[in-house]
């Protein structure tokens, strides 16, 4: 049976990310996939890596839970609004206190090289934005979607992983959120 986690990253817990969340959620568990939810805003840590990588930073509760849920997940599914052309605070210091040497990846000694840790999973990121998709690419050439799948999805082995984009989400009338809603559900159904 399939595994999949999905990451919530919106802090507003009434955003039209929760509801695309719970969606891909119904979706995947009537296919008869194992699938969880994890709230960013519902974990306690400090999303700051204080002493960067000089000095080891212990992990709340929190976070070896949510590592230890990415380690038996088959897929993972991030889901976020795209706030200043990339992602929210939350999800950034999540990646920084979370994805470590040792857990997402590990550095080989003496090398430029790298061992990717999370090899064998793939993962969906789920965007809403106010700006059309086409300006998010032809304008600021997609800096949040590169961010998240080569600099930290793909450099820990994440692979495939693919990019569903909503927008604009500004201005946007309820029946084309509830596309939206049932498109992601279909992605749910499918496991990807």
């Amino acid at each position: 049976m399939k595994k999949i986690l999905i990451i919530n990253s919106n802090p507003d817990k009434e955003s039209l990310c929760d509801a695309l969340a719970n969606s891909y959620k119904k979706g995947a568990e009537a296919s008869g996939f194992e699938c969880k939810i994890v709230k960013l805003i519902d974990l306690e840590f400090d999303p700051i890596l204080r002493k960067g990588y000089k000095e080891r930073t212990e992990l709340e509760p929190d976070l070896i839970e949510v590592q230890n849920k990415i380690s038996n997940a088959d897929h993972l599914v991030f889901v976020y609004p795209n706030w200043w052309s990339t992602y929210p605070a939350i999800l950034k210091g999540f990646f920084d206190r979370a994805f470590l040497p040792g857990f997402a990846f590990k550095y080989r000694e003496n090398s430029m090289l790298w061992d990717k840790l999370l090899s064998g999973k793939s993962a969906r990121i789920i965007v809403t934005m106010d700006s059309p998709s086409w300006f998010y690419s032809l304008f600021t050439k997609k800096p949040g979607h590169n961010s998240i799948k080569k600099g930290v999805l793909q450099f820990c082995g994440v692979n495939p992983v693919k990019i569903s984009s909503f927008s604009p989400v500004k201005g946007s009338k309820p029946e084309q959120r509830t596309k939206w809603i049932e498109k992601v559900e279909e992605l749910g159904k499918n496991g990807e």
